[in-house]
């Protein structure tokens, strides 16, 4: 009898991708994600695709990139020239695009696909720590503008089935995103670390660890220091797409709980 291959089931994955100038100050968070996609490519567990969502890409509606080969899109403004120089050049993949599409609508969902969409940083630069031969292919969702945590959860649900095809299912975005407080921070010589980071980071993770949904979804109410950390959600919804994904037989693994800049969280949570 002849036996199939059975494909690893894939991760779902939060990952805070920082300020751009991670693509070039890696610190022990980029470390950390090269480490563990080397382990992946090791174990013969590289994804056959990534479908990411940002916050860089905010829409009315959710929308699905379908370009065959998205151009890198340096979305920001006044860092070191050479930052604009990088370029992340892996593929799209139009016909997983339209298999989201598809899911989506047998769940109820609607959504749309943009064959126009380049990568943003909230993409490019974290895959860059994973995989920097830009080797497997990258489909993008964006942050719907009505995104809620309990809505972002029923995305990730519905996307789940495609862990079992070797799709990592990932939400970008940073477990702490307060720009105002980093600014002020950046000016003071040394800049220590912001003091409620580490505790609204770390009542997250408790959170996480208990699978404390009702918890996670009033964030704004419970975590301490919520409205520091982040004076607007969108940085961090982009968990609850990850988490919508987890099945019960996952455990959780947490990569990397540096902070740069004083105030970004780079936490970064694996489930598989």
């Amino acid at each position: 009898m002849r036996r199939h291959k059975t494909v690893p089931l894939a991760p779902a994955v939060f990952m805070s991708h920082g300020s751009p100038l991670f693509a070039l100050q890696p610190g022990q968070a980029g470390a950390a994600l090269s480490s563990w996609a080397q382990c992946l490519d090791g174990a013969g567990a590289t994804p056959a695709a990534v479908v990411l969502m940002s916050p860089h890409w905010a829409t009315p509606t959710l929308q699905i990139m379908a370009a065959a080969q998205p151009a890198t899109w340096h979305d920001f403004g006044g860092f070191a020239p050479e930052l604009y120089k990088l370029q992340y050049p892996a593929a799209g993949h139009p016909a997983l695009a339209a298999n989201i599409q598809a899911v989506l609508r047998n769940a109820g969902m609607a959504a749309d696909l943009d064959s126009q969409r380049p990568f943003d940083h909230g993409a490019w630069v974290p895959m860059m720590h994973l995989w920097p031969k830009a080797n497997v292919p990258l489909v993008q969702l964006s942050l719907p503008a009505s995104a809620t945590p309990q809505r972002l959860l029923q995305v990730g649900a519905a996307l789940a089935q495609l862990r079992q095809q070797g799709v990592m299912l990932v939400g970008s975005g940073s477990m702490t995103h307060n720009l105002g407080d980093v600014s002020r921070a950046a000016a003071a010589r040394p800049a220590p670390e912001l003091p409620y980071v580490r505790p609204f980071a770390d009542w997250m993770l408790d959170t996480l660890r208990a699978n404390d949904l009702d918890g996670l979804c009033d964030f704004e109410r419970l975590a301490p220091h919520a409205a520091q950390a982040h004076p607007t959600t969108e940085h961090l919804l982009p968990l609850f797409f990850a988490l919508g994904a987890v099945s019960p037989q996952d455990s959780m693994q947490v990569l990397t709980q540096e902070v740069q800049y004083a105030g970004l969280a780079m936490d970064t949570v694996v489930w598989g």
